[in-house]
């Protein structure tokens, strides 16, 4: 009996050193993530795919709509269930990108976590992606040239073939203006940018354009450049895009050029 006495305390210490020493395996949540390679199936239009986790849920976008919603990680398998998604219209290539985001999340893939570096595997398919903040991080808000890329409306966020050619571009400079084409012609004007723990506002002031007279489908996405660059606007940079939004829920959506 005394033997057992003095083998049972030793026995929990041995078991208290092993959990100690075995830590939660790490998992991708409240991380983002950036596609660097794929095998398989190749993203339309290119990609990259673009995977966020955080407080249980996901968000995907591959180049056309953004899917979210509740995900599990349990199992080494990533497992979603009903997703939202964003309704734009996407042209060409990238029309299939929803498509191919929904084949790679049904099939349950399962997933590994090696320092920055997140793969998802499904059969022959195996997407490779490095922490955004590593591969892709934020642009400065000044002395970037954004270009648009698409509108905002208060039910949607819209792309078009217009708003592709015309490519209308905006950049502030730390003087505190704002230069900038609409793809048809040239403003410039006051820019002045507020910083807070919230994120950042931008309060334009009236902007001088040249009167080249456009035509139909670009006269219509430089309405919808000048109409969002006046007054007071928030902004948000994430990576290499940039989102702009009145208080109408009216705004513009820029990548880095």
């Amino acid at each position: 009996m005394p033997k057992l006495a003095l083998t049972l305390p030793l026995a929990l210490l041995m078991l208290a050193a092993c959990s100690s020493a075995d830590p939660a395996e790490p998992t991708p949540m409240a991380r983002a993530f950036v596609s660097t390679a794929v095998q398989g199936t190749p993203i339309p239009g290119g990609g990259p795919l673009e995977v966020g986790f955080a407080d249980e849920q996901i968000s995907a976008y591959a180049g056309c709509n953004r899917a979210s919603g509740p995900v599990d990680l349990s199992d080494g398998k990533l497992v979603t269930g009903d997703l939202a998604t964003t309704m734009m219209a996407c042209p060409g290539d990238r029309s299939g990108a929803d498509a191919w985001v929904a084949t790679l999340l049904n099939a349950q893939p399962a997933w590994a976590l090696s320092g920055d570096t997140l793969t998802l595997r499904s059969g022959d398919q195996v997407i490779s992606l490095l922490d955004r903040e590593v591969a892709n991080p934020n642009r400065p808000l000044i002395g970037t040239t954004w270009v648009v890329q698409s509108t905002i409306a208060s039910d949607a966020i819209t792309t078009s073939v217009a708003l592709e050619r015309a490519a209308a571009t905006l950049l502030l400079d730390p003087d505190g203006t704002v230069t900038g084409s609409t793809g048809c012609n040239n403003f410039n004007g006051p820019a002045t940018v507020s910083e807070s723990d919230t994120g950042n506002t931008i309060e334009f002031g009236p902007l001088a354009t040249t009167r080249r007279a456009c035509e139909p489908d670009l006269a219509e996405v430089e309405h919808a450049v000048l109409g969002v660059l006046s007054g007071t606007v928030d902004a948000t940079v994430d990576a290499d895009q940039l989102r702009l939004k009145k208080s109408d829920g009216t705004g513009l959506v820029l990548r880095a050029q």
